[in-house]
């Protein structure tokens, strides 16, 4: 079975909708940009006959040809190195760094040449190229495989940097990123490759846009990623205990979507950040601060935040005590000065 055979057509003959994974919507994505724009090529290790580790890249190969989707040496900083050499002449290179920790090699280039090309030449050239880099744990993975290393790339001016947490968002930040005239970091959480949620390809979203996922008037959460699923689950586990819980999904952690996401929080008071990487030095913090100047009137308890520990990831049999869980987040929810404690 083929990744293109994990979406199935909604049985609704007037519906553009397709029922699809995550990692078949960004197949599909891919497939589609290769269609529309003849500038768009695949490459990255193993991405070729392979399909890529999770199968993104699965039939491209044979759809499109060698030149279009292609296999690379191991080698992280060549792949982005020739990237950026095609993205001055007029191409739109879409690399894979099959996973996060194995991109650090090529970290070099991202900060000194990706992100600043650019500011380097005041616009007269550009870099449009989106880098894909499966991240975060949840999936058993051993060391290497399960770094959540987004804090490295949104702290780098220059670099857009997104993380979707449904198929749909999925398809169409993907879009947009390969769209983009400057360079797209576009984080994938490995564990939510086989979530399974309704695509409409027509749909086309900004890079830089939260958006709410559930209204709740007492307390905001704010997550991205694999964070995403794990807030709802929380809010529906707080409801039963009479709190009305919002959910904001910030799926773009550069630049920072600082209207919605105040707007929400001022709406309800409080607002817990959960995410999977380390607490300090992190998106969390950040969001956290952030959260705090922009809200601190408005806000009836301190922010709280739901993080990974400040170690290196945990081995398989140990990673449900690193993750953030549900307790945890309801944990946060009920430091934050609620008016039956006094």
């Amino acid at each position: 079975m083929t990744i293109a055979d994990d979406a199935v057509r909604v049985q609704d003959a007037a519906s553009t909708t397709t029922r699809m994974t995550m990692a078949a919507a960004l197949n599909r994505a891919l497939a589609d940009a290769l269609e529309e724009d003849q500038s768009v090529v695949v490459f990255g290790e193993d991405v070729g006959a392979l399909g890529g580790v999770f199968r993104i890249t699965d039939g491209l190969t044979a759809r499109f040809g060698e030149e279009r989707c292609f296999d690379t040496p191991l080698a992280e900083s060549g792949i982005v190195g020739a990237a950026v050499g095609m993205a001055m002449n007029g191409m739109r290179p879409v690399v894979e760094m099959q996973f996060d920790a194995f991109a650090y090699p090529a970290f070099e280039q991202i900060v000194s040449h990706v992100a600043k090309l650019g500011n380097r030449t005041r616009g007269a050239v550009r870099a449009p190229m989106v880098i894909r880099i499966p991240f975060g744990g949840g999936i058993g993975g051993v060391e290497h495989h399960c770094d959540s290393s987004e804090s490295y790339y949104a702290h780098t001016p220059g670099l857009t940097v997104v993380a979707p947490s449904t198929p749909q968002d999925a398809y169409s930040l993907l879009r947009a990123a390969i769209a983009s005239p400057d360079p797209v970091v576009f984080l994938e959480h490995k564990k939510l490759y086989w979530a399974k949620g309704d695509v409409d390809t027509s749909i086309r979203t900004e890079l830089t846009s939260a958006r709410i996922v559930r209204d709740g008037t007492d307390v905001t959460l704010l997550a991205y990623g694999a964070a995403v699923p794990l807030a709802l689950e929380a809010a529906t586990a707080a409801s039963t205990e009479g709190r009305s819980v919002q959910v904001v999904d910030v799926r773009s952690l550069a630049p920072f979507d600082d209207v919605t996401v105040t707007a929400a929080v001022r709406s309800t008071g409080r607002a817990v950040v959960i995410a999977e990487a380390p607490g300090h030095v992190s998106v969390a913090s950040e969001i956290q601060a952030r959260v705090f100047e922009r809200c601190f009137e408005f806000l009836a308890a301190p922010v709280r935040k739901v993080t990974g520990f400040d170690v290196p990831f945990a081995p398989p049999k140990l990673e449900h005590w690193y993750l953030p869980d549900v307790d945890r987040v309801l944990d946060a929810i009920d430091t934050l000065h609620w008016d039956e404690d006094a």
